[in-house]
């Protein structure tokens, strides 16, 4: 196991060439920095990804006075992270997110205030424009809230428009958010979140892979998009045009293999980026948050946030299937069978009910009242 401590991660990440993939590699070859430092190039090249172009850089840079300018660096770096309440979390530490572990490209570190908890791998991303229509803005605190109550970490990225009231719909429901920014944890963008970023903090975390102090340059977006969609089990795209932004998180979804759902947008003179991916058949329709759960569903994790009177609060559909169940254990085509609900929509509504605390899953598709 790699034991390399913060500053030295920081350190070997500003050895020139060295990016999040080969820092990865070296680490979990050579085990720590000392190691590092004192192999010979032909070693050094016998890592995954290092070429002698790469290895003669690392053993130039560790003899020469830049090592010692990072390490005053990383030194800098780390009181900056303390005063902004941070720390950072590394690929090796068991609390970096389990799925993002899984990407192509994951970051050997992150910059963090707040924190990750075992609930957070039940969650969606939801991101879109930054100019909501009112029945944007409508949708997007629908999904996000009532996903939220259902025990799923709403993940987004700060902007303005659809990720502020998705991340505010969450923490009103009680539930985590987790927001993904492109700029130093310690620099807000836009400015008028600062409030909503330490909320967060306090109900989720705030996350970057840039250093502390990074402005939120253009350049940053779509590398901190990859981190969004592989986070998460899935994405929801709401009002986004062709070239948005959130479009490439879709895309970036798309090549972790990770599900990604879209809303439907009003026809207008602009084309529509979630009409067109939905006609591409590169994201589901969804009309319900009962979609998500249908596709998500084998996938989630026991819902952190049961209320305390599950048979309550039910939709038509669910009271009809809970009022079929009885105290006994009954197969899924049994209860569909009493409800008078085809099997593929008891499923669904009984996925909802899971997470609300009703219906508990055994094996081999058997429900029972909890």
């Amino acid at each position: 196991m790699a034991s390399c401590s913060p500053r030295e991660l920081i350190v070997l990440s500003r050895i020139p060439g060295i990016g999040s993939l080969r820092l990865r590699n070296l680490v979990s070859r050579f085990g720590n920095p000392r190691a590092i430092a004192l192999a010979s190039a032909r070693e050094l090249s016998e890592t995954e990804g290092i070429d002698r172009k790469a290895a003669l850089a690392i053993t130039q840079f560790a003899r020469s006075p830049a090592a010692e300018a990072a390490g005053a660096m990383a030194d800098d770096q780390l009181r900056r992270l303390a005063r902004a309440s941070g720390r950072m979390i590394t690929f090796w530490d068991d609390e970096y997110p389990a799925h993002l572990k899984r990407i192509y490209d994951p970051p050997a570190f992150l910059f963090v205030r707040g924190g990750f908890v075992q609930a957070d791998e039940s969650s969606l991303a939801i991101v879109g424009t930054r100019s909501p229509t009112p029945y944007g803005t409508t949708i997007a605190e629908r999904f996000a809230s009532g996903l939220a109550r259902l025990g799923l970490t709403i993940v987004s990225g700060l902007a303005r428009g659809i990720d502020t009231v998705a991340h505010n719909a969450a923490l009103r429901a009680g539930g985590r958010t987790l927001a993904v920014i492109g700029s130093g944890i310690d620099v807000i963008y836009p400015a008028e979140n600062k409030t909503l970023a330490s909320r967060i903090a306090e109900q989720g975390a705030v996350v970057s892979e840039y250093l502390m102090g990074a402005k939120p340059d253009a350049v940053n977006f779509p590398r901190r998009n990859r981190i969004i969609s592989g986070i998460c089990l899935g994405t929801l795209i709401i009002e986004s045009g062709v070239d948005g932004g959130a479009m490439i998180t879709a895309a970036t979804a798309l090549d972790q293999n990770r599900e990604v759902f879209a809303i439907p947008s009003a026809l207008k003179e602009r084309p529509s980026g979630t009409n067109r991916l939905i006609k591409e058949a590169k994201a589901l329709l969804a009309e319900s948050i009962e979609d998500i759960l249908a596709e998500l569903g084998p996938r989630l994790t026991t819902s952190p946030l049961p209320p305390t009177r599950p048979a309550e609060d039910l939709s038509l559909f669910e009271r009809r299937i809970y009022d079929a169940m009885e105290e006994q254990p009954l197969h899924i085509d049994q209860i569909a069978a009493r409800s008078g609900l085809t099997t593929a929509d008891t499923l669904v509504h009984l996925l909802s009910l899971e997470f609300k605390g009703a219906v508990r899953q055994m094996a081999g598709k058997i429900f029972v009242k909890t």
